[in-house]
Formats: C-alpha cells, structure tokens, sequence
C-alpha cells in the first residue's frame, strides 16, 4: 500500500492556522494593534472600513522593519521575541508566536509599508492569500503601515458567517478598548468610514478610562493599589452605586514582573468576573493589573483573553 501521510502545503497550514487565530475582522484589529505596540509605536491609528470587512488598517511610528525582515514576518513560526524555550519565561512583548500574520495574509489582501530610521527607503510588500504580488523599494515614513482588505476574500465560507457591520464593529471595539487601556502612555486614533470614532491622548490610566467611557466615569473611580509578597493589585474598581447587570465594564491585564519595577511583561488581557453574590450586579473594573511573581505559572491561550494559573 502506497504511503498516504504527506506535509501539508504552506498555504493550506496557514488558513487551517487562520481557523484559529483569525475568526472576524476583530482578531485583525487585535492582532495589528498589538504588533504596532510591540514596536514602540508611541501614535497609532486604526482605520476601519465597512466593519472590518473591506479594510482594517493600523499605521504606528515604531521601529519599522529592514526588508528581510518584512518578508520574514509573513511566513510561520517567524518571531522577533523568542530563541529558545527559556524566553518563554520571560516574555515582554503582547505576541510571541509567529502566526498572526501568517494567518491574515492567508484569508486577505495584505499591503505593508515599513521603514526604519537609519533606512532612506522603505519595503512595500504585497501579500494575497499567501502568495506574494510584490516585493519593492518606497517611499515611507517611519513606522509601520499595514493595510488588510477583503477579508475572506479566498474563503467565501468564512465570510458568509460574518455577521452585520453593527455586531462586528461591537466586536472590534471592544478588542480596541483593551488595547487602549492597556496603554494609556501610547496615542490612539479610531476611525471607521472616515468617521473618527476615538481620539485618545497619551495620558495616565485614569485619564484613558475617562477618554473611552466618558466623563461621566469619573466620578465612579476608586483606585485600588494593593502590593503583598504573592501578588500586586492596582487599578480602579466601581462604585458599589454604579453596579451594573451586565459585566461589560470589567477589563483585567494580567502582568508578570520579577522584579515589580519597570519594563513589566504584558501577557494577557480580557474580562475578569467580578460580581456581588447578594445582588447578582456586577461592578465596574477598569484594568485592574496584576503583577505576578515568578513562583505563578501562566498558560496563556493564543488569544490571551483568559490563562491558567499555578503556583509553583
């Protein structure tokens, strides 16, 4: 009997990927975002188009990339962050992986745009469905610009699950406002059909949360800075009269930081339950951090929205 176990090729490895990692025009945005803040980007804008589905791009003032690089950063398991199993302990950046680009240039039409400082010219490249258009000298800015269109363009399947603009930009809002609030030190620009939807300031954390929220928000803060041996805990949290029946105000990051000083390492961030038993409302917890020590674990899933925890 002839053999039948065979290598798949790249381009159907990447969109068995893309399953994962890519599932709407929001894992786009959260992806994006999150390469534009591993970068240094200290501006960021985020333009969206028909919710996600013609267009999500995100143009940042970071670091750039050498055109070996640019290439690099569309094929699978490439990654900047780590060399070697013991990097795993000790990441600092939002991604790690190799995969999200990979992914969306495997379902979209991707068109990047990137230099360096110490570069007179920039890389544009030209990605479809895996398969590279061009690859060429431009004229640029520093920083990176990132343009992915027709989502699903090559996977009709995938794009006739999506659902309608209103619920997509829900979900890409909310991908948004974590990522902002994550880093309230970085300016961020939304607009969607050339309409702005968020001009935020660099800024401290509670000028950030009153920037997405409101001004209304302000008065419902109570900060929260608690610092024991296993754990440290700072943010704010809702007034008790402002409870809500929904938890839709609740972001968490977690942090995990040696030395509980400086250059702390983002791992994840998603919504944390916190509710009152007795009343069954939920307070409103805005980015409470946690700094862990090295005696916890974490074993964060790719979309860092929720992680598993041991002490050691």
């Amino acid at each position: 009997m002839a053999d039948i176990i065979q290598l798949l090729p790249d381009v159907i490895a990447n969109q068995i990927a893309a399953g994962e990692v890519i599932q709407r025009p929001a894992s786009v945005v959260k992806e994006l975002l999150e390469n534009a803040v591993d970068a240094g980007g200290t501006n960021i804008q985020l333009i969206v188009k028909e919710a996600g589905k013609l267009l999500v791009q995100v143009v940042d003032d970071g670091c750039g990339m050498s055109e070996t690089d640019a290439r690099m950063s569309f094929e699978r398991h490439a990654t900047s962050k780590i060399k070697e199993a013991k990097d795993l302990f000790a990441i600092r950046t939002m991604g790690f992986r190799g995969e999200a680009l990979a992914s969306v240039a495997s379902v979209a039409q991707v068109e990047m745009r990137t230099r360096r400082a110490i570069d007179e010219l920039g890389t544009r490249i030209v990605i479809e469905g895996s398969e590279l258009k061009t690859q060429e000298p431009c004229q640029s800015t520093v920083g990176t610009n990132i343009a992915v269109r027709n989502l699903f363009f090559n996977v009709p399947a995938r794009r006739n699950f999506l659902r309608s603009n209103t619920v997509e930009m829900r979900h890409i809002n909310d991908e948004f406002q974590r990522v902002a609030l994550a880093h309230p030190s970085i300016s961020f620009i939304f607009r969607h059909n050339n309409t702005e939807v968020y001009r935020l300031p660099s800024g401290n954390l509670r000028q950030r949360i009153v920037n997405l929220f409101g001004a209304a928000t302000n008065k419902k803060l109570v900060p929260v800075n608690e610092d024991t041996e296993l754990v440290r805990i700072l943010g704010y949290i809702g007034k008790p009269e402002y409870a809500k029946k929904t938890r839709g105000e609740q972001y968490f990051l977690s942090i995990a930081d040696l030395s509980k000083a400086g250059g702390c390492s983002t791992l994840w961030l998603g919504r944390l339950r916190i509710y009152c038993l007795k009343t069954a409302i939920h307070l409103s917890l805005f980015l409470l951090t946690l700094t862990l020590p090295v005696l916890i674990l974490t074993c964060i899933r790719p979309s860092k929205k929720s992680s598993l925890m041991t002490i050691k």
